[in-house]
Order: C-alpha cells, then sequence, then structure tokens
C-alpha cells in the first residue's frame, strides 16, 4: 500500500510539472515555421545587399539627424545586447525608474549591455528643453525628428533600425522593448548565449495569423490597397522581441519597399519575411500579459507587462538579491 500511494505522489508531481511546462513547450513546437528556402531572387538580393551595406555613407548623412549624445552612446564599443526602450517623451519619470533598476544592468556574464530610450519629438518647445536637459545628463536617448504620437510608432520602429545599424553595428543582440516592461536582463543574457544559431536571429512571442484593421475610424487601420493579404505573416509581438544585428541590417534594407501604415511590430514582420527571416517564438517572452509577481518566476522570464513604478522598484530589489531558485 505504501508503495502504490508514493506511485501516486510521484505521479501527481509529473502531472503537475507536464501541465506547468508542457503548454509552453507544445507552443513553441508549433509556432516555430520551418526555415525559408532562400530561393527567391528578391530575398537574395535583399541578404546580399545587407551583407555588403556600407553604414559609413549612412553615418555621415545622419549625423545631424541625431543628438551627438545618442550618435556617440556605442561609439563602435562591442556591445552584447543593446536594449532600445520606446518612450514617450513626458514620461520621465518611468525612464528614471528604468535606469534606476533593470536599465542599470550595464554587463551580464561579462558581456557588455547597453540601454537606450527611443522617442520622437515632443509637442510642446518647453518639453523639448526638458528632453535636451535629460539627454546631456543621462546620454541615453535617442530622439527622432517626427512628433511622437499613436500614428507614428512605425516611423520609430523604422528609426530604432536605422540609428542602431548606422550607430550600433558591433551590437550583438537588439532588444526592442516598451517602457511599462519589466525586463530580467540575466535571464534574456543567459539565453542568448545559449544560442547556436548566430544569424537570422529574431525571437519573442510569435503572433501567427494576424489579421488587418481594417476599421477606418481605427488609429491601426491599414487599407487595403496598402496591405490586401488577409493575414499578416508570423511576426514577434511588439512589446519585446530580439533581433541579432544582421537581422537589424535586413530589416533596413527590406524596409524601403514596405508599406510605413502598418504596426511597428508588423512592420518588422514583413520585412523580416522578406529577407527570409523566420521568427523564433519563446512564451518567456510576456507579450501583453502581466505576469503575476514570483521571485523565482521573475529570474526565469525575460519580460512581464503593466509594471507599476513601485512594483518595478520592488521586483528588481528582490529578483537581484543573489539568491538562487530551486527547481
Amino acid at each position: 500500500l505504501r508503495t502504490h500511494q508514493w506511485c501516486f505522489v510521484l505521479f501527481n508531481v509529473l502531472l503537475f510539472h507536464m501541465l506547468l511546462f508542457g503548454a509552453d513547450l507544445l507552443e513553441e513546437y508549433f509556432l516555430r515555421s520551418l526555415p525559408l528556402a532562400y530561393s527567391d531572387a528578391k530575398t537574395l538580393d535583399i541578404r546580399e545587399r545587407a551583407r555588403k551595406l556600407d553604414t559609413a555613407p549612412l553615418k555621415a548623412n545622419l549625423s545631424g539627424s541625431y543628438t551627438a549624445s545618442s550618435a556617440a552612446a556605442c561609439s563602435d564599443q562591442d556591445i552584447f545586447l543593446l536594449v532600445l526602450v520606446c518612450s514617450s517623451p513626458g514620461n520621465r519619470t518611468r525612464r528614471n525608474a528604468i535606469r534606476q533598476t533593470w536599465g542599470n544592468v550595464t554587463e551580464a556574464r561579462g558581456y557588455a549591455v547597453l540601454t537606450l530610450f527611443a522617442l520622437g519629438k515632443p509637442a510642446s518647445a518647453a518639453a523639448q528643453l526638458e528632453i535636451d536637459e535629460e539627454s546631456q545628463q543621462h546620454r541615453d536617448i535617442i530622439e527622432g525628428g517626427f512628433i511622437d504620437s499613436p500614428t507614428t510608432q512605425t516611423q520609430k520602429m523604422l528609426m530604432i533600425v536605422e540609428w542602431t545599424v548606422t550607430f550600433c553595428p558591433r551590437a550583438r543582440y537588439i532588444l526592442k522593448t516598451d517602457e511599462e516592461m519589466f525586463v530580467s536582463v540575466p535571464s534574456l543574457a543567459a539565453y542568448l548565449l545559449s544560442l547556436t544559431q548566430l544569424e537570422d536571429v529574431y525571437t519573442g512571442r510569435v503572433v501567427h495569423q494576424g489579421v488587418p484593421d481594417r476599421a477606418p475610424q481605427s488609429p491601426a487601420f491599414v487599407p487595403v490597397h496598402q496591405y490586401p493579404e488577409e493575414f499578416y505573416p508570423d511576426y514577434c509581438q511588439g512589446s519585446a522581441f530580439v533581433v541579432s544585428q544582421d537581422v537589424a541590417r535586413k530589416v533596413y534594407v527590406a524596409a524601403q519597399e514596405v508599406p510605413a501604415s502598418v504596426p511597428p511590430d508588423v512592420f518588422v514582420g514583413i520585412c523580416a519575411k522578406k529577407a527570409g527571416i523566420t521568427p523564433i517564438h519563446s512564451s518567456r517572452f510576456s507579450g501583453d500579459k502581466h505576469i503575476s509577481y514570483n521571485r523565482c518566476c521573475y529570474k526565469f522570464i525575460f519580460t512581464s507587462s503593466d509594471v507599476s513604478e513601485d512594483e518595478l522598484f520592488k521586483d528588481w530589489k528582490e529578483t537581484s538579491d543573489g539568491k538562487d531558485c530551486s527547481l
């Protein structure tokens, strides 16, 4: 009888872990598309142009488009993980909270990490003066030449790609994320170091068969003439995803043929498909979901959404205490 009881307990423990982790593993398996064959002439052309991309003329042409502090942020140094946080001009308090928590990580396992903020211009001159002062103080702001608004977020995404390939060409991986996220930089860095695939890395929470918004009154409206297909190609949800440097270059080259009217994360997905890149799904990216806080969970996942500033400080302090987690 005692043997049967132990077998029953063991069965329940195994069943619990299968339910806990099995769903994520199945999700990753079914969302992992087969690699694209590079037989298409346009795909091969994009990849070759990206490989031969000369960034020197780009740097000369764009030096006046960005502040000196942002253009010099990378200074051609080797960056393992470049974190680009999409932020709104008026959210300085949130940027400061990130600077004091997960954005304060400058190295992971001996590899350099750099966190910068990407934003468009504010609507008022007074707000612009505050941005200029903040930029001079922290030297971590990339500011585009467009007014920051819900309708210019794809422009901001294109700016991020352009700035990366021009001014930070030696960053191995680029994490694009939003300011409301909690990011476990050590966990993400460990995952990236474990990858055996060093090129064509485009990973996040993959959206399969996303549907264009055809409602004319919607801010995310996409006209049929701009994108006639029924579904978007698979893409990584925009709250947080990672690309390797070569993918950033391929997206930059492919972007010339992609309509800027689609949402920013879809924009990257379309460019990636044109360049023959398949997104890699990972459930450790939360997407738009808020993951209920647990110290060991937050040390394992890569991101959680909708984290308040108070939670940010508390969660960061507890996950950075150096204590290990058991299985």
